[in-house]
């Protein structure tokens, strides 16, 4: 380039020059941050029927009940997680790790076979098969056999079970097993039920309250006391 040419930007004979960089960072593909609007259901969780089938078939299983004459095969390491008598009995110190047979007293097997499905599926067997008497009765073994083995969320289940369906000629059996099984939900309301609507005279009349006054004396006092109560207000 002349000199001439570069007089008009020349001044005292320093050359100002004037431009604009552009600078463009470039990253490596693996590190460039890419948002997808992804949206997926994951598919619902088989644990429950994958245990519900493991009770039903006789695979893995390392220990097995006879209740009366019937035979259930069962795996240890699912009743000790479930039930605190399971786990003293199978992995506490005065376990019996030879013992791969347990007999079990005083139960009946559709009662057993109901703990076991509590015990796999966390939920209560079905019972719709049964008439209105024969569901009460087997809740109230149900009931039994969770407080027999420690299993409280089963225990509270059939508690909530047996509100729902008390009646004049059931409900002092039923106060003596809340009384005896310690569920004082269930004791509340069967007092509440007796005490509400004169049902007094009846309740007295049912085959279970004689039984309630020989075994329960105290839970008389209840009623009373709280029959009273509830007069005075």
């Amino acid at each position: 380039m002349r000199r001439t040419e570069l007089r008009p930007y020349v001044l005292d004979d320093t050359l100002i020059l004037e431009c604009n960089i552009a600078i463009i960072e470039l990253k490596d593909a693996q590190e460039t941050d890419v948002k997808i609007n992804f949206e997926a259901q994951a598919p619902p969780s088989e644990l429950v029927h994958n245990l519900s089938s493991l009770l039903e078939a006789t695979e893995g299983s390392d220990v097995s009940f006879k209740v009366k004459e019937e035979i259930f095969p069962a795996h240890k390491i699912i009743l000790a997680m479930r039930s605190p008598v399971f786990r003293v009995k199978f992995y506490g110190p005065m376990r019996d790790e030879s013992s791969r047979s347990i007999t079990v007293e005083d139960m009946q097997p559709a009662v057993f076979r109901g703990l076991l499905h509590f015990i796999y599926t966390d939920s209560l067997p079905p019972l719709d098969y049964l008439d209105d008497d024969e569901y009460e009765e087997m809740v109230r073994h149900l009931l039994m056999a969770a407080d027999r083995y420690a299993m409280e969320r089963m225990k509270y289940m059939c508690e909530i079970k047996l509100c729902g369906v008390l009646h004049t000629g059931t409900v002092a059996t039923t106060l003596a097993l809340a009384d005896q099984h310690h569920c004082s939900k269930l004791k509340d309301a069967c007092i509440g039920f007796i005490n509400s609507s004169n049902r007094m005279v009846g309740v007295m009349a049912s085959k279970g309250y004689e039984s309630l006054k020989r075994t329960c004396p105290s839970v008389i006092a209840d009623i009373l006391e709280k029959a009273a109560k509830t007069r005075r207000i």
